[in-house]
C-alpha cells in the first residue's frame, strides 16, 4: 500500500475511533435504570408507590406487613421527576425483592399462613433474592432503603452495600420511617459513613420533596 493510502486508512481509523468513543461509549443513556434495594420491609415498595403516585398517578407495587411481599422484579418506565430549579430526571424505576440471608417458611406460618402457602412464598422469596442480585449489573444507580428503627449493622445490609461497592454503582441511602419514635438516622450514618444518608417517611411523605431534589442531584 502506498504512503498516501496508509495515510487515508489511518485517518479513517482515527475518525471511526473518535465516533465510537464519543458518539457511542459516552453517549447519554436513553433508559437510565434506578433500582430500589434493601432488606425486606424496609419500605422499598412504599417508596416506589410514593414516587409513581406523585409523578404518574398510580401505584407500582403491593405492600404488606408480612416480609417478602415483593418477590419479583417490578419495573415502571419513563418516570420524569421535575425539580424546583428547572432540572429534571427521566428514569425507569426498578422495585426489587427484599434481600435476605435467611428465608424460612416457618416464619410465614407464624404470620398465619398455611404450610403449603408458606413454603410457596419462601421458594418465591428465595428466587426473588437471586434475581435482585443479578439485576444489580443492570443498574445505573441505586437507592438503598433502610428501616431507620432497626440496627443497620446486619449481615444483609453489609451484603447489599458490599455488592454495590464491588460494582462501583452510585448509591444513595434512604433512612425510612423517620416518623417513628424508635428511628435513629444517626446510627445509619455511622454505619455507612462513605455514603450520603437521607431521612424520609415514604408512608407519610415526610421530606419527600427534598428527596426528589436529592435524587435529581444524585443521578445527573
Amino acid at each position: 500500500m502506498s504512503v498516501r493510502g496508509k495515510q487515508v486508512v489511518t485517518s479513517f481509523i482515527k475518525s471511526l475511533l473518535h465516533k465510537i468513543s464519543f458518539g457511542t461509549l459516552f453517549a447519554k443513556k436513553k433508559s437510565v435504570k434506578l433500582g430500589l434495594y434493601g432488606p425486606p420491609n424496609g419500605g422499598k415498595s412504599t417508596l416506589a408507590n410514593r414516587i409513581t403516585n406523585d409523578w404518574l398517578g398510580e401505584d407500582m407495587s403491593s405492600v404488606s406487613n408480612v416480609e417478602h411481599e415483593t418477590r419479583e422484579i417490578i419495573i415502571r418506565e419513563q418516570i420524569i421527576i421535575k425539580g424546583k430549579k428547572g432540572k429534571e430526571l427521566s428514569f425507569n424505576l426498578v422495585d426489587t425483592p427484599g434481600i435476605s440471608t435467611r428465608i424460612d417458611y416457618e416464619d410465614f406460618m407464624k404470620k398465619g399462613m398455611k404450610r403449603t402457602e408458606a413454603k410457596k412464598r419462601a421458594k418465591e422469596a428465595t428466587k426473588g433474592v437471586i434475581e435482585s442480585i443479578k439485576w444489580l449489573d443492570d443498574m445505573d444507580s441505586v437507592v438503598v432503603v433502610l428501616d431507620s428503627t432497626k440496627d443497620p449493622y446486619s449481615q444483609v445490609n453489609i451484603t447489599i452495600i458490599g455488592n454495590l461497592q464491588a460494582r462501583k454503582i452510585p448509591v444513595l441511602i434512604v433512612a425510612n420511617k423517620i416518623d417513628l419514635k424508635r428511628s435513629n438516622m444517626e446510627l445509619i450514618k455511622a454505619a455507612f459513613p462513605q455514603y450520603e444518608v437521607f431521612g424520609i417517611s415514604a408512608k407519610y411523605g415526610t421530606n419527600i420533596e427534598e428527596f426528589y431534589e436529592k435524587l435529581i442531584e444524585f443521578s445527573t
